[in-house]
């Protein structure tokens, strides 16, 4: 018989885009741990109806699977997802050209928000998003996975507890086997920024992160590759295609690993539109974004940082890895292991940290889960790790490393956006 378990607080929810994102990461783990956090999400609204509902049916199955008696709705429009009495927390995951709109609702409404990284794909949006907080007088929360991931969390507090001495540089290395972003709405630069915007986003917000400074030139070197090269005889996406092709989504060695072996619903297979599939060929010809970036960072105090990027590279246990080279020693950690391994003392202490977390086999290696609690807290009134501030500042990196590469690698100022001297 279900249950209702002991919680001192419940607090309702809103979930804005029913994608994967929101419905199969944040909004799949609230119901999984709902006895403990005490989130109920009221309703689920979408532009496309039925995704909303399948997204419904799918939290609701979830619910009652750890024994809660609660029932998800579908919202009729924004309107109806923010105004509503029982909404306390507005979780917004749409496309990201379209966060500003339900953010502006959401805190008219006086309703505290969740906004998925990154923060926008222009200026105008990001700083809108901004004053429409302030105006509020109250945070709101950003879902930089990496904050909340603990491997992540401690090296940086290793960084910044001067174990290596004073940082001086800094490596991100991303080399990642992401063509999804070529199959997604994300292959639209207009749409998602492109992949330097939705995957960088978190890597400048760790660099950022790291040097504790303020950024003063970008330069940048990369484009597009001739990995994909478009062609006019693709078919239109994989589900009607019979090639051998290593890229096949749902079947790739990442999608597996992700949990995204399957469509996760019918409205994927069903969409007229191709920003609203999940796989369109690697290869259908319009898709205008970047897949892969060298750049460098100058931070006021001296730090100096280096990403290094792409999606297109093989699955592997060291496909993500963050090295930070200070005055006396280093450090190097490997997302996927979660492995930390150190050196101190000019050489004279080496040592490897490994962390035990039941939590990692969920998504995002156990931050989804870890990002769930701390909204707890959060609701609660404890300050957010990372919030819009950082989100503005990241999309900065990313729109001058975009600048920079366009023109011959020049250095670009990120707080203005001009070429710097």
């Amino acid at each position: 018989m279900l249950h209702e378990p002991v919680q001192q607080k419940t607090t309702g929810v809103a979930i804005i885009g029913a994608g994967e994102r929101g419905i199969y990461y944040v909004g799949s783990r609230m119901a999984e741990i709902a006895g403990e956090t005490g989130f109920r999400v009221v309703g689920v609204f979408d532009r496309l109806e039925d995704r909303a509902g399948y997204a419904a049916d799918h939290l609701n199955a979830l619910y009652g699977k750890a024994g809660v008696r609660h029932a998800v709705r579908v919202f009729a429009d924004l309107e109806d997802a923010v105004s509503d009495p029982a909404v306390d927390l507005v979780v917004v995951t749409t496309h990201t050209n379209a966060h500003r709109a339900p953010v502006e609702a959401a805190i008219a409404a006086g309703k505290r928000v969740y906004l998925d990284k990154p923060i926008s794909v222009t200026l105008e949006d990001a700083e809108a998003i901004l004053a429409a907080e302030q105006k509020a007088g109250q945070p709101m929360l950003m879902a930089f996975t990496r904050r909340y991931e603990k491997p992540w969390v401690e090296t940086v507090k290793l960084a910044h507890e001067g174990r290596v001495g004073d940082p001086q540089m800094i490596l991100l290395r991303s080399v990642i086997p992401y063509t999804r972003y070529l199959q997604l709405w994300h292959r639209k630069q207009a749409l998602s920024g492109g992949a330097l915007n939705d995957k960088c986003s978190h890597h400048f917000d760790v660099l950022n992160w790291v040097a504790a400074s303020k950024p003063v030139s970008v330069t940048a070197v990369g484009g597009r590759s001739n990995v994909f090269p478009p062609d006019p005889n693709a078919p239109e996406r994989c589900s009607l295609c019979d090639r051998d092709c290593p890229y096949r989504r749902h079947e790739t060695l990442v999608d597996r690993f992700e949990g995204a072996g399957a469509v996760a619903n019918a409205s994927w297979s069903e969409a007229a539109l191709i920003e609203d599939r999940n796989d369109t060929c690697v290869y259908q010809p319009g898709a205008d974004i970047d897949d892969h970036a060298i750049v460098t960072i100058r931070y006021a105090n001296g730090v100096t940082a280096c990403l290094f990027f792409a999606i297109f590279g093989p699955w592997a246990e060291d496909q993500e890895t963050l090295e930070i080279v200070g005055s006396s020693g280093r450090i190097r950690m490997e997302r996927h292991s979660g492995a930390i391994d150190i050196v101190e003392d000019y050489g004279r202490k080496h040592g490897t940290l490994g962390f035990t977390n039941p939590d990692r086999t969920s998504t995002h290696f156990g931050a989804d889960l870890e990002l769930v609690r701390t909204l707890r807290r959060f609701m609660d009134g404890e300050n957010p790790p990372v919030g819009i501030e950082d989100g503005l500042a990241s999309l900065r990196l990313v729109l001058a490393a975009q600048k920079s590469m366009k023109n011959g690698g020049m250095p670009v100022d990120p707080a203005t956006q001009e070429f710097a001297r």
